[in-house]
């Protein structure tokens, strides 16, 4: 039986080390569609600025440069009205100028699908899917090796989790439009292999008794869901601010210098989308550390004992029942909203790393 065991997790190995390279093809070419779309935005642009300049009457027939005011008002359209107002639902496409293709559209507030043809997303979509084939493959060998569930040590928990939040990414593709954060979603799943295989790299064994249970099922898989929404919102809120920014600068007649930007969505409709996001993950969070409360009482005879691991669980809890209950009352909204939701995140982080490797208590089980 453990030679099996033994084969079976190098093949786990094995794939989970395809996936990795998977991904990061995925990732260069989620990241020149984002540069490709926005040359051929930045083309459209300039076509439409040249048609809408006015031409001098003289013989020599040189045109006049475009006016501050007219390009101030393409940009205005492309990038949204200043602050945190919405833009509008329509997008702009067009061909581009030595492209020989339509360009990229510009996001809009309700993430659909528009008609344009960019290939290099398609291409990373389905780069990610193949990726993610492999991945589960990876995921399957592992819990066929150790005989149960693969997420009962830190090396399992993190290759798992960037599983379902690659998981959770194509299946929001299904229905919103969500291929500007590819490059960002599939660049912490790198990080979380990367992470896995050379610093929490675990052989296939058993679990310590604390661990055979089925709450095990019940309690680490909602905490991987949870987890895994709490990523995608992270990068949502992380572009949020940078968009935020852009809005602001623009608004203000400076250069947009992160043509980028201009395929994701405005700032207002990156922290509603992550909002509504984060308190599906919240009730997730919530069933996590209750469930976590009865495990604990069939194991130890406490239902709380203040343990690192315990106390963490709750603080990122309360991070962000403070983040949904600020914004949705207290008026916290834009950048300050997007913040309180990094924070969560790191708390997020820092409760599956710091804690778990270099705090001593009943949850140490980092297998290292």
């Amino acid at each position: 039986m453990f030679p099996i065991n033994e084969t079976m997790g190098q093949y786990s190995e094995l794939f989970m080390l395809l996936a990795a390279g998977t991904y990061t093809v995925a990732f260069i070419a989620f990241a020149w569609d984002l540069a490709k779309s926005s040359r051929a935005l930045r083309a459209v642009d300039l076509k439409a600025a040249a048609a809408a300049s006015p031409e001098s009457s003289s013989d020599a027939g040189v045109k006049v440069p475009v006016a501050a005011g007219a390009a101030g008002r393409v940009e205005g359209h492309l990038a949204g009205p200043a602050g945190r107002a919405e833009r509008p639902s329509s997008s702009v496409s067009g061909k581009a100028q030595g492209t020989g293709g339509a360009a990229g559209q510009t996001a809009d507030a309700s993430m659909s699908y528009g008609a344009e043809r960019r290939a290099p997303a398609r291409v990373a979509v389905a780069l990610t899917i193949l990726g993610a084939v492999i991945h589960a493959a990876g995921v399957v060998t592992r819990a066929i090796g150790s005989g149960r569930v693969p997420w009962g040590n830190m090396y399992e928990f993190l290759t798992t989790g960037a599983f379902v939040a690659v998981a959770v990414f194509l299946v929001v593709l299904i229905r919103r439009d969500l291929r500007f954060l590819g490059t960002f979603v599939v660049g912490l799943v790198i990080i979380m292999l990367v992470a896995a295989s050379v610093a929490y790299w675990t052989p296939v064994g058993h679990l310590v008794p604390a661990l055979q249970s089925y709450w095990l099922v019940i309690h680490v898989s909602i905490a991987v869901l949870s987890s895994a929404l709490f990523t995608l919102t992270f990068a949502m809120s992380a572009l949020q601010l940078v968009q935020s920014h852009r809005q602001r600068t623009i608004a203000a007649g400076g250069a947009d210098k992160l043509g980028f930007m201009r395929l994701v969505p405005t700032a207002l409709s990156l922290e509603n989308l992550s909002y509504r996001i984060n308190a599906i993950a919240f009730i997730g969070w919530t069933f996590t550390l209750m469930f976590g409360a009865i495990w604990a009482e069939k194991a130890w005879g406490r239902f709380w004992g203040w343990d690192t691991k315990e106390v963490w669980t709750f603080v990122i809890w309360v991070v962000y029942a403070g983040y949904l209950h600020a914004r949705a009352t207290r008026g916290w909204t834009g950048t300050r909203a997007a913040w309180l939701s990094i924070v969560g995140y790191l708390c997020v982080v820092f409760n599956f790393t710091i804690v778990n490797q270099f705090f001593n208590g009943l949850h140490s089980y980092s297998g290292l």
